[in-house]
């Protein structure tokens, strides 16, 4: 499999500002619930004000192309898909799934543009989220039914692809919202298990071999360069809590940060991450838990704590907090709308009371 690609100059892309909020912020992971895009952009953006970070929904309950992987998919260029019983399979040519995922995306897009234009004050950056190159690959199926992790030259092509994409999704989102700045978010859920060679072949009985670390480095550092070459400020990767998440392959990446779940950090991780502040990245920690139906969120204190006494132990000044964002540990699909807004205003209310912490210190 292979596209054609002109690797030729190319145009600068916009001026880039840095964030810089100067506090702690909070955000969240990029899924919603419910199906109603309008309604989930006004109070994601109601609950975010600045100095927060607001985010383009993801509502994977409106189905078939709302999903992660099928959502991500519709960016990529030159490689329609479409939905079989496995999962999403790279076909020749685009079909009924394709235009689906393409349009609900379209949609999202443009109904943030309205919500954003009926404010008063549109606020100063948005983030956007897509599955990385690793789980992508892990996720995308190749017509003989293997999984394009299998195959070195498919994995090349689809990061390609999907490089190219996201410059043209930064694009059309940048319509959305003129003035602001844009922060990229890859999520990398299957990233520990490429890595560590557990991902199962499509039969089931054998796993795929693991891709190198520097392979991983290699392809998230093309994606965020195409990203700062079509306006983002910033790349993230979204990592699951686990002994083996790859923060040393994030950072040989030369990313701007990650995003990673406080719930079960070792001592190493933790370590790992003070050394991710003391470069400059931005770390995102995911201190409130999306498992519970009824959106049950912890008090201010105990997340307050749960950031502050690791941070303590580490001998990191308060001064480097700025550099932190509190998201929820996953994507709040799972929780009712009312839920899910609880979560953000704690998070930003826990934001202030950090921020209230150094300024007292």
């Amino acid at each position: 499999m292979s596209t054609e690609r002109n690797d030729g100059p190319q145009a600068p892309g916009p001026a880039i500002a840095r964030p810089d909020p100067g506090a702690v912020t909070a955000t969240a992971l990029g899924s919603w619930p419910g199906t109603d895009p309008a309604e989930a952009a006004r109070i994601i953006r109601g609950e975010l004000g600045e100095p927060n970070l607001p985010h383009l929904a993801e509502l994977p309950a409106r189905g078939v192309g709302s999903d992660a992987v099928g959502r991500t998919a519709a960016m990529l260029v030159e490689l329609p898909v479409d939905l079989q019983p496995h999962g999403w399979r790279i076909v020749d040519r685009p079909g009924m799934d394709h235009r689906r995922a393409a349009s609900a995306l379209s949609t999202d897009i443009n109904v943030l543009a309205d919500v954003i234009g009926s404010e008063e004050r549109h606020g100063r950056w948005l983030k956007v989220q897509c599955v990385g190159p690793l789980s992508l690959a892990a996720g995308l199926y190749l017509h003989n039914g293997e999984r394009v992790l299998r195959d070195p030259g498919a994995r090349r092509d689809v990061a390609q692809s999907l490089a190219a994409g996201i410059v043209e999704h930064l694009a059309q989102v940048r319509t959305a919202a003129p003035g602001a700045g844009l922060i990229l978010q890859l999520d990398e859920p299957e990233a520990a298990r490429v890595l560590a060679g557990t991902i199962p072949t499509a039969s089931g009985y054998r796993t795929l071999r693991a891709v190198a670390e520097q392979e991983a480095a290699h392809l998230w550092r093309q994606l965020a360069e195409a990203a700062a070459a079509g306006g983002a400020a910033q790349t993230v990767v979204s990592l699951p809590s686990s002994e083996a998440a790859p923060f040393a392959a994030v950072n040989n990446a030369g990313l701007d940060g990650f995003a990673v779940p406080v719930t079960g950090l070792s001592t190493g991780q933790w370590e790992d991450i003070a050394a991710a502040a003391e470069a400059d990245r931005t770390v995102w920690l995911g201190v409130i838990g999306t498992d519970s139906a009824a959106g049950d969120v912890p008090q201010v204190k105990a997340i307050v704590d749960s950031v502050l006494r690791p941070w303590r132990q580490l001998g990191l000044p308060l001064a480097r907090l700025h550099q932190v964002r509190l998201v929820p540990a996953g994507g709040l699909a799972g929780l009712s709308p009312e839920a899910a807004r609880r979560v953000l205003a704690r998070l930003s209310q826990a934001a202030d009371a950090l921020n209230q912490t150094v300024a007292e210190a």
